[in-house]
């Protein structure tokens, strides 16, 4: 009578271990269910309701399966490469060291996943078009602020000019201040110029000391340099002026090779006298 009573409690202690491992398999198993919003090679991000952003790793044993139609009836197995941002999902798998939840199998209909293809495939132009954008604007930018710097030099370079000729002006303004107040000039130098008679070309002996006039006239600040010309009393009076011109008009035309071409950096003034020059 005692081995019957032995069988049940044998019996009732491997019943028990069973439905502890079955237990115990059944807490480790983990599900969710959310949209893929991120994808890098065999990981991809899943946000859940209640859990937030989960890590999925994908493995070659992970089968990704299509459960669209009626109770589920055409199951179709495919690649994981089709699980794509934007695609509503349903993954079963367990949770390893790096708190990954390995996916076994992820389930999704194929309905939404053609709506997530269509959206993909719009979004890949938007983000080369929005990079080409960036690209372009870069270099508008680039291109203003060289475009800016050349614009600051050139200021600048006429404030400096600006600044130059009001120095000039002001050195100018002075140098006619001082010839008002001065009742005379102090002669500082002159060249006589001697012509044959009825001639009015310059001999090249007067050329030296005309140039040598002029270069000392330009190493002072304020000076004038006068031109008369002079014929002699033999004639018409016509002649005479016509002869006294023509000779103030070739001595100036000589001098001015060295005097008036340097008057902007040193004032001072140049006349030619040959209107009044009369005979004598």
């Amino acid at each position: 009578m005692k081995k019957p009573g032995i069988a049940r409690i044998t019996l009732f202690a491997t019943a028990s271990l069973a439905a502890i491992l079955l237990l115990a398999g059944t807490a480790v198993a983990q599900s969710i269910q959310g949209v893929i919003n991120g994808r890098n090679g065999a990981t991809m991000t899943v946000q859940t309701q209640d859990a937030g952003n989960v890590v999925v790793l994908l493995t070659p044993d992970t089968v990704a399966e299509d459960v669209s139609g009626v109770f589920h009836a055409r199951k179709k197995q495919m690649s994981v490469t089709v699980l794509v941002p934007g695609l509503q999902v349903q993954v079963q798998g367990n949770y390893n060291a790096q708190n990954q939840l390995v996916a076994s199998t992820v389930k999704f209909n194929g309905k939404n996943l053609q709506s997530a293809t269509d959206i993909q495939a719009g979004v890949a132009p938007v983000e080369q078009q929005t990079q080409q954008q960036q690209q372009e604007l870069a270099q508008q930018q680039a291109k203003l602020q060289q475009q800016q710097a050349q614009l600051t030099a050139e200021q600048q370079q006429q404030a400096a000019d600006e600044a130059k000729i009001a120095a000039n002006k002001a050195a100018i303004a002075a140098v006619n201040k001082r010839f008002g107040e001065l009742g005379e000039y102090n002669i500082w130098d002159e060249v006589t110029v001697y012509f044959g008679n009825g001639k009015v070309t310059i001999d090249p002996q007067y050329n030296a000391p005309l140039l040598a006039l002029c270069q000392k006239a330009v190493t002072v600040t304020g000076y004038v340099i006068q031109v008369k010309g002079y014929a002699s009393a033999v004639g018409s009076p016509a002649l005479n002026q016509k002869l006294s011109q023509e000779r103030a008009a070739n001595v100036t035309r000589v001098s001015g090779t060295a005097g008036p071409d340097s008057l902007d950096e040193h004032p001072g003034s140049w006349r030619d006298g040959h209107q009044q020059a009369g005979s004598s």
